[in-house]
């Protein structure tokens, strides 16, 4: 086949069914990575047919790479437990895009919440005037403006395909002679930035990630993590700009954070500032070489 899926799980029970269904007919493969609410159980039930790979909690890229090693077709597409593809056709659709775009690497779709708006998942890469624009609500002045929004790639016009800094991760179609260049997903990333990294370094080797609206895919978003991971979003963010900009850069960014975040547990009351304040903690109990130890 010219295109392998694989799907990711973490008790992902509640939503991998239309996952797999949205993708009947593929060689698809399920690595679960340790789910305990009966995933597994459920896959091989009513999808005889799928492969399942279990395994210790390895991240999204530790899961990732086993998938990719598991499958042989020419591109495989990564598809989390909670998206699932819109149109029985979506998937053929993406591949017929990325076969017309000889160095594209990475092709991502269209992505939609369950409510059926647009889900913004282009973004530009991260340094210290993104991270800002961010983290100080900078982008709340102009969320349209590329200047003040870069980190989400305001003004991006998701109505057209367009090549893109890096595509959030729900769904991407990757193509395997990139990966055999460039190698898998960095494992050092255990949630959070692994695709900013791995698109930048498809970049760094001449290869294209582009943005294609000829499919759509529902995405419900943090239905395997709830929203908890926090830290280790601001941990994949220090671990990017540590690896591809320099310790000091990074370290800058750590005091960025550590302020920026300081100051909204200031502003925010609840468990909202309770978790800025957690985290801006965090980013002062040491510097980033510390900070990026599992």
């Amino acid at each position: 086949m010219d295109a392998a899926v694989v799907v990711l799980t973490y008790d992902s029970a509640g939503w991998v069914e239309r996952a797999l269904a949205s993708v009947r007919g593929r060689e698809t493969v399920v690595v679960d990575n340790g789910s305990t609410d009966g995933t597994v159980a459920l896959v091989r039930e009513r999808f005889p047919d799928v492969r399942v790979v279990e395994q210790a909690n390895s991240g999204f890229s530790g899961g990732n790479n086993r998938g990719l090693r598991e499958t042989s077709a020419p591109w495989v597409c990564l598809l989390n437990a909670d998206a699932w593809f819109a149109e029985p056709d979506g998937l053929d659709r993406l591949v017929g895009f990325a076969e017309e775009q000889p160095r594209a690497a990475v092709v991502g779709p269209r992505l939609r919440n369950l409510d059926g708006t647009l889900q913004r998942s282009v973004r530009g890469f991260p340094g210290l005037w993104p991270l800002a624009t961010e983290y100080l609500f900078l982008r709340k002045l102009a969320p349209g403006s590329g200047r003040l929004n870069p980190l989400y790639a305001g003004g991006f016009d998701h109505a057209s395909p367009r090549q893109a800094d890096w595509l959030y991760g729900a769904c991407l179609l990757v193509r395997r002679a990139a990966v055999e260049q460039v190698g898998g997903l960095d494992e050092e990333f255990f949630m959070f930035s692994e695709e900013t990294d791995w698109c930048y370094r498809f970049a760094a080797a001449g290869w294209e990630t582009w943005f294609a609206p000829v499919a759509d895919v529902v995405h419900v978003g943090g239905a395997s993590h709830g929203g908890r991971l926090f830290r280790e979003n601001l941990r994949g963010h220090l671990r990017f700009l540590a690896k591809h900009r320099g310790a000091r850069t990074a370290e800058r960014a750590r005091r960025l954070l550590r302020a920026s975040l300081a100051l909204r547990g200031l502003l925010f009351r609840g468990e909202r500032g309770r978790q800025y304040r957690d985290a801006a903690r965090w980013l002062g109990s040491g510097p980033v070489a510390r900070l990026l130890e599992r």
